[in-house]
């Protein structure tokens, strides 16, 4: 069982943020110089391993795009950091996840220098980087989630997280909507565990909730094997559904973003969500092939993002009309 941070209490309707931990204070590391080249490392990184995030970023004006770039990239170095742990060894990956983490406060990196001065520029809280290492350490030994609970407190940690992180830089004006950013990141975050049962499973990892499993007659081992067993396509639906509700939950907050921000945000989640659908048309079978969403389907993607801009927009006697 996981214990979640005592500023994050958890509920049954979701999670709850009671407030921003503050961000660094002036004269901290974030006074770094950055250069062109630093960002540029954050951009080529994001363009490389998170095309649907570098996809949504284009909506941006260039200083935010540059800010969230480096958010992204910050965390991607932790992820990568983990995901090299078999070959490096566990002990040497626990070393450089804390080093990683001391360029938050004293930042020498070009990525760490960049995201830096994007906490410094939008106010982005490093607790929340931090509630992230400490997400990413979970996953430096096989574990079990026995609870629905238990996998979200690990979903916060490792993508709701980065809610926190987008928020201010995505222009959000109103701290009581961070709950929602976090729905987003878990939402996205349970969409990556379902879209990658099958490639977890080779290096030994099930993120499954064990209670789950057993409720559709599952057994954990066969599926670390790749050969589910009782009913484990209905399981895959339970869990799709289980996403959208967060998908949809996640949309009371994009109104508290700028423009800029509302568009990146709901393109982002609604190309995000599309893996879900990829994954129903091949029949719920997670171990056949790897969902993902073509850039064609990206781009045709782009009219309903813009509908719900709108709508998001008009006022309500419009809407009433």
């Amino acid at each position: 069982m996981v214990t979640a941070p005592a500023w994050l209490p958890l509920d049954p309707g979701g999670l709850t943020v009671p407030g921003t931990p503050p961000g660094p204070q002036p004269g901290g590391p974030a006074e770094a110089v950055v250069t062109a080249n630093d960002w540029a490392r954050c951009r080529d990184l994001v363009r490389t391993h998170g095309r649907t995030f570098f996809f949504a970023s284009r909506f941006l004006p260039a200083e935010r795009r540059r800010a969230i770039h480096a958010a992204y990239a910050y965390c991607r170095i932790a992820d990568d950091i983990v995901d090299r742990a078999p070959a490096t060894g566990l002990a040497a990956a626990a070393r450089a996840l804390d080093a990683w983490e001391r360029e938050l406060d004293a930042p020498r990196d070009p990525i760490a220098v960049a995201f830096a001065a994007a906490r410094a520029r939008y106010g982005v809280p490093a607790e929340a980087a931090r509630d992230l290492l400490l997400g990413v350490r979970m996953d430096l030994a096989p574990r079990r989630y026995q609870t629905w609970d238990d996998l979200r407190l690990y979903c916060y940690r490792v993508a709701g997280t980065v809610g926190l992180l987008a928020a201010p830089i995505l222009g959000c004006r109103d701290d009581a909507v961070l709950p929602r950013a976090v729905d987003l990141g878990i939402a996205m975050q349970l969409t990556n565990i379902l879209r990658d049962v099958a490639e977890d499973a080779r290096m030994g990892r099930l993120y499954l909730p064990l209670e789950d499993l057993a409720r559709f007659g599952c057994d954990p081992e066969a599926t670390l094997a790749g050969i589910p067993s009782g009913r484990f396509r209905e399981l895959v639906a339970f869990e799709i559904a289980r996403a959208r509700a967060l998908y949809d939950a996640s949309r009371a907050g994009v109104a508290a973003l700028c423009p800029a921000g509302q568009v990146t945000t709901l393109a982002s989640a609604q190309i995000y969500a599309q893996i879900l659908t990829r994954i129903e048309e091949q029949g719920h079978d997670v171990f056949g092939s790897r969902a993902y969403v073509s850039s064609r389907r990206k781009l045709r993607s782009l009219p309903t993002v813009a509908a719900s801009f709108v709508r998001l927009n008009l006022p309500p006697a419009r809407l009433r009309a």
